[in-house]
């Protein structure tokens, strides 16, 4: 610090040095030349003072972590806008937990400052890198930090990962139904509550469907198992055929979850759909035969009446022909072709 202030002074030694002598003007030159150095030494016990005032006890606190911290890049981490005590606690937070040692790709300063400009949360990636690290799971701080910056909980991801999340099917906060309907083959409505356990998969975490698609993927895989199966008893007997018949589906893929295991919580019979079904059809059957009926019996009265109206008119052409039979004999008569014996 004092080399710097001297170098800054001494182009005013210069500009001094090239006016008239100071002997000239009834000045001692060492007078001068103490002075200035005075006065860069106050400089510099201000600035000290300033630092030590304000990064000081954080620097210090650093230094005995084990964490080397330039004292100048304190002071540049507030001219960029990042706040020192964040990327040094989480700093020291690492090197306690050792993790991140590596000087080119462990967590460093630089990429600590990095995160936090880019709008992450620098002591939440640190501790979900702690955590991962005491259970043995592999997560660097890229990927901690790209979870992160992707809108995910990076630490929320690790604590389900170590300890499984269970999800229940259907989510009561999501839908109004609280359990899945199926039909079996024989007709019987079968209703189920499944409670499916899974665990964060950090490697599809980003990109990865969330859990709306896992729930809806397990409810549509139980209605098929009930659906497949003969009738509602062999549901009952084996709950765990649905179960198997789910996760040989591999319903977890490109999604951020792993399915452990899924479990059939209840099972309720409903009602006999496919009776109610044949009666809807029967009784859809018989107005069909009593329209057709209908129909006949109509067809029947408009072909009566047609023959009807063909007797009345055939009954007219005899008449007609009745009534020739006279004008035929008397012109018989009267061409002579008919005589009276």
């Amino acid at each position: 610090m004092y080399s710097c202030t001297l170098f800054a002074t001494a182009p005013l030694v210069n500009l001094l040095a090239q006016g008239p002598a100071p002997e000239e003007i009834g000045i001692n030159p060492r007078i001068v030349i103490w002075g200035f150095i005075g006065l860069a030494a106050m400089l510099a016990l201000l600035f000290f003072v300033i630092f030590l005032f304000s990064y000081g006890k954080l620097w210090f606190q650093a230094y005995m972590s084990n964490v080397i911290v330039n004292p100048v890049a304190l002071m540049l981490m507030s001219l960029r806008q990042v706040q020192p005590r964040t990327i040094i606690d989480a700093q020291i937070q690492a090197k306690q937990a050792g993790v991140g040692n590596d000087p080119e790709t462990g967590i460093t300063t630089r990429r600590l400052e990095a995160h936090y400009l880019a709008g992450g949360n620098v002591p939440r990636v640190i501790t979900a890198i702690i955590a991962a690290h005491r259970a043995d799971i592999d997560l660097d701080f890229d990927r901690a930090a790209a979870i992160d910056l992707a809108g995910r909980d990076v630490l929320d991801a690790v604590k389900t990962s170590v300890y499984p999340k269970v999800i229940d099917c259907p989510d009561p906060e999501r839908s109004p139904k609280s359990t899945l309907s199926a039909v079996a083959k024989n007709g019987v409505e079968v209703k189920v509550r499944a409670r499916v356990t899974v665990r964060t998969n950090l490697k599809q975490l980003i990109g990865g469907a969330t859990e709306e698609t896992i729930v809806a993927r397990v409810g549509e895989g139980i209605i098929t198992a009930i659906g497949s199966s003969e009738d509602q008893f062999q549901v009952m007997e084996n709950p765990d055929r649905i179960s198997k018949a789910v996760l040989e589906r591999g319903l977890d893929a490109h999604t951020a979850f792993e399915i452990v295991s899924i479990d059939i919580a209840d099972i309720d019979i409903g009602e006999n759909i496919g009776a109610r079904l044949q009666a809807d059809q029967a009784e859809a059957d018989t107005r069909k035969a009593q329209a057709f009926a209908e129909q006949r019996r109509a067809n029947a009265i408009a072909r009566e009446q047609e023959m009807k109206a063909e007797v009345a008119a055939k009954r007219g052409e005899v008449i007609l022909a009745e009534a020739a039979v006279p004008l035929a004999m008397a012109q018989a008569f009267r061409t002579g072709n008919l005589v009276r014996q």
